[in-house]
């Protein structure tokens, strides 16, 4: 019988919660996610110091976003409209802000100290647009490579941009701004039809709108406070995989 040897985990979470504490607690938009998609993966993760294991970096996607807010930056400072906004029917220009390096910087982004809960949320997004009025629009970046059309579907993956994209919303009307329920999706779908690769990947770019609404949020983060307060560990998600695998494992370490 092969035996192992048993190395300590380190635990890569350096933001675990203090139920003692009485300093504001940084939460992030993919936490808020994280507890909605299973609050014992959360539980683990925040309370307890033992995160999922990280996937791939998504390299090619950073590449994507990087190149476009480049782009739509060369408009932001020219004050003009993105001839995807004129080619959609959207009367906007990117929104110019002295902070807006500051909200798209991952781990900082905008923030907003939740009082009643004491949770400092933030998100960082990818651009916002500005109407006549002055309403604004947030904006984030997708990119992809499918066959067909990109549509946004009611599946996981995209019930999830879609609260990615309404935390957004939430943050800037915590602070201050006049937000469209309106948002948009940059997607960029990979051309896969091409006779050879050349050394360049072709996309289509399509503008898909989401009518938002932040009213969930604000009792996901009383749940989310009583959950850290909480010493019990919460029940799986019933969809979990992590928690599948986890429980599996452990049966067959345990000879059941």
């Amino acid at each position: 019988m092969t035996t192992f040897e048993k190395r300590p985990y380190a635990p890569r979470v350096r933001n675990i919660y203090d139920p003692a504490s009485t300093a504001p607690f940084k939460l992030s938009r993919s936490k808020i996610d994280l507890f909605i998609n299973c609050p014992r993966c959360f539980y683990l993760d925040r309370r307890l110091g033992i995160g999922q294991p990280q996937g791939p970096a998504f390299t090619l996607n950073v590449a994507v976003d990087a190149l476009l807010k480049k782009e739509f930056d060369i408009h932001r400072a020219a004050v003009t409209s993105h001839p995807l906004m004129k080619a959609y029917g959207i009367d906007a220009v990117p929104f110019q802000h002295p902070n807006l390096s500051v909200w798209r910087e991952n781990f900082v982004g905008i923030q907003h100290l939740h009082a009643p809960t004491n949770l400092l949320i933030f998100g960082a997004v990818d651009d916002i647009w500005k109407t006549p009025d002055g309403t604004l629009h947030v904006v984030d970046y997708k990119a992809t490579s499918k066959e067909g059309e990109v549509e946004l579907g009611d599946t996981k993956w995209h019930n999830q941009y879609r609260r990615q994209l309404e935390v957004y919303q939430w943050l800037l009307r915590r602070n201050g701004f006049s937000v469209s329920d309106t948002g948009y999706f940059v997607y960029v779908n990979g051309k896969k039809d091409r006779a050879a690769f050349d050394g360049k990947l072709e996309f289509d770019v399509k503008v898909i709108p989401h009518v938002g609404s932040d009213a969930w949020i604000e009792a996901t983060l009383k749940n989310i406070h009583a959950c850290l307060q909480g010493n019990e560990m919460p029940a799986p998600a019933p969809d979990c995989e992590f928690c599948a695998y986890r429980a599996a494992a452990s049966e067959k370490e345990h000879g059941r």
